[in-house]
Formats: C-alpha cells, sequence, structure tokens
C-alpha cells in the first residue's frame, strides 16, 4: 500500500512542478513563439534543477540524522521510521513555506 501512495504523490508532484503554470505563462504574452518556447523551456529546466535540489537535500539529512549503523545491508527498524518521519516533515515544512511565499508573493504590489 506504501508504494501505491508515494507513486501517486510522485505523480502529483510531477505534475505541480513538472511543467509552466498559467500565470507564469501570462507574463511571456507579448513575446513571439520561438521566444516563448525558449522561455518555458529555460522555466522548466529551472524547475527540475530546484526540485533534484530539494531531493538530494532531503535524502542527505535524512541520511544523515537518522543512519547510524552500517553493519547491515538493510535499515533498522528505528532508522526506517526515522527516515519515514524525516522526510515527512521536510515536505510538510517545504510545501508550508511554499504556500506561505506564494501568499505573500500573490499580496505584494506588483511593478508596472
Amino acid at each position: 500500500e506504501r508504494c501505491f501512495v508515494e507513486g501517486k504523490r510522485r505523480r502529483r508532484n510531477r505534475r505541480r512542478f513538472g511543467k509552466m503554470d498559467a500565470s507564469m505563462m501570462a507574463g511571456l504574452d507579448g513575446l513571439p513563439e520561438e521566444d516563448k518556447a525558449k522561455m518555458a523551456s529555460m522555466i522548466d529546466q529551472l524547475q527540475l534543477r530546484d526540485s533534484l535540489r530539494m531531493y538530494n537535500s532531503l535524502v542527505e539529512r535524512c541520511f544523515v540524522d537518522c543512519v547510524d549503523t552500517f553493519t547491515r545491508k538493510t535499515l533498522q527498524k528505528q532508522e526506517e521510521t526515522c527516515v519515514m518521519r524525516c522526510a515527512e516533515k521536510f515536505l510538510k515544512h517545504t510545501m508550508r513555506v511554499g504556500m506561505r511565499f506564494a501568499e505573500l508573493n500573490q499580496n505584494a504590489p506588483t511593478q508596472d
């Protein structure tokens, strides 16, 4: 069951982070189609880079905090539990910061 839920989260995150959203595209309305395509590609690459950085940071942090023994090929039960809690906490924090940033960005005065 856990694999199903994790797969579902990955698909949801891929939809959320994988492509440009409508608000980003709206800012490109005045550009020629070729430039829009280039900008969209660049923004997608930046989003992918940021997602990979976040993932790598999560893996490193949770590994360092939770894995203590290297005498077995598999994690001990308490290490596995620690990693799951660490990852869940990290992702919840990241989502909360992202939502707060979006709120602040939405309420900020626009520069015209």
